[in-house]
């Protein structure tokens, strides 16, 4: 399909009457702008050999030195977002972007967008986000750092294809593409440059269409340091990853947890009252208990957080519903919860009114009664987050 013969859009006053913009965020880069620019003219001119219009846009994200005032001379659109962040940039740039397909890289000469034209034809071939791979392209000797080329990009990209299955193998690529249909699609919210990432999850999220092609990585041409903090914005991609990942950070931890108190449960239930026995180096006996009630609390709370950030996530279109989902917005109604917590109530104070019955009983003396105890404060505490879980998920309307 022709980039030219998708739909006219009218997103406020942007009209989107061109076939392609190249689009660059820009802090203070006036030594390298000028390079980056001519590499985009020269990606323009072989755009317009294919016959497609394009334009030159810079997202000024508050400069302070001569790049407006080159961008400009240069015969590029400047537009000046009012946020800072390399995410506010780029969002604000592919607000105001004109063009049908969006091509945007970093002003740090270290990108040549001549290779962005390649991404044009893989999105005029049906695909909606098309990035740039180094690791499958060419990354010359001192374009990035050992930490970043064999740590800090391996595992981040690693992780996020464990979790999200994005299929690509350079998910922070500084030269990427997509249409501006895709962009409305995704939603990107992000100010910082955890951008990349929120890109590539939520494509893969909404199964958005897309390729990577390869490219080259060049050395920065500025002599000041970048923007980018290598352990900062590690982290702040690590946290994004994991924020939009509940099966992850809520339900695996859920099962394992759950899964190691059922299972010292079980062990101990099936000795005799007061038994000690020696694992290795512990001994183990009905204290125990405790550990494993404290497990099993943790993790079913974790659990139906885990349920509320599935459904959170996806009330705001950033996952979609899965045969697993609808059978558990089926069972997981606010009526049949608060039945599941009463239940679960009532068996737990059943248990400890037992306990009490039996020890006042006893003249409140000695009492070997520590499995019941655990066992039924254990129930009560689930039945109180049943109850709340219930109606937290009754709040989170999802009508997909």
């Amino acid at each position: 399909m022709e980039l030219s013969e998708t739909p006219r859009l009218l997103e406020g006053l942007i009209i989107t009457d061109l076939d392609v913009t190249i689009l660059m965020p820009c802090l203070n880069e006036e030594q390298t702008l000028p390079a980056c620019i001519k590499m985009a003219r020269e990606a323009g001119e072989m755009l317009e050999a294919k016959g497609l219009t394009y334009e030159i846009l810079i997202s000024d994200n508050g400069s302070t030195d001569r790049s407006i005032e080159i961008a400009e001379g240069l015969g590029c659109r400047v537009v000046h977002c009012p946020k800072r962040g390399y995410g506010s940039a780029l969002n604000f740039g592919c607000e105001q972007a004109k063009g049908h397909a969006i091509v945007f890289g970093d002003s740090d000469a270290s990108y040549d967008f001549r290779e962005g034209v390649a991404m044009v034809d893989k999105l005029r071939e049906g695909y909606e986000v098309c990035m740039g791979s180094r690791f499958k392209g060419e990354i010359k000797p001192g374009a990035m750092p050992w930490k970043n080329r064999y740590i800090g990009n391996p595992v981040l990209t690693g992780i996020l294809n464990l979790f999200y299955h994005s299929g690509l193998s350079d998910a922070h690529c500084g030269l990427r593409s997509m249409t501006k249909d895709a962009y409305y699609r995704l939603r990107l919210e992000s100010r910082g440059m955890e951008f990349a990432s929120e890109m590539v999850v939520k494509a893969a999220i909404l199964d958005v269409k897309r390729t990577e092609v390869p490219v080259t990585l060049s050395p920065d041409g500025r002599d000041r340091a970048p923007h980018l903090r290598p352990w900062r914005d590690g982290w702040r991609h690590l946290k994004f990853l994991l924020t939009l990942a509940p099966l992850w950070i809520y339900l695996a931890p859920a099962a394992a947890l759950v899964s190691a108190s059922l299972l010292i449960f079980a062990a101990l239930l099936s000795t005799p009252i007061g038994q000690v026995f020696k694992v290795g180096p512990l001994w183990i006996g009905d204290h125990w208990l405790i550990l494993a009630g404290g497990f099993f609390s943790v993790g079913y709370q974790s659990f139906m957080m885990g349920l509320a950030a599935n459904k959170y996530s996806r009330a705001l279109g950033f996952r979609r519903k899965s045969r697993n989902d609808a059978w558990i917005d089926r069972v997981a109604k606010v009526d049949s919860m608060i039945g599941a917590g009463a239940l679960l109530g009532l068996i737990g104070f059943g248990m400890i009114l037992r306990v009490v019955l039996t020890w006042s009983g006893n003249h409140f003396g000695s009492l070997q009664m520590t499995r019941e105890m655990i066992i039924g404060s254990t129930m009560i505490v689930a039945s109180f987050q049943t109850l709340f879980g219930g109606f937290l998920l009754s709040m989170l309307r999802c009508d997909d």
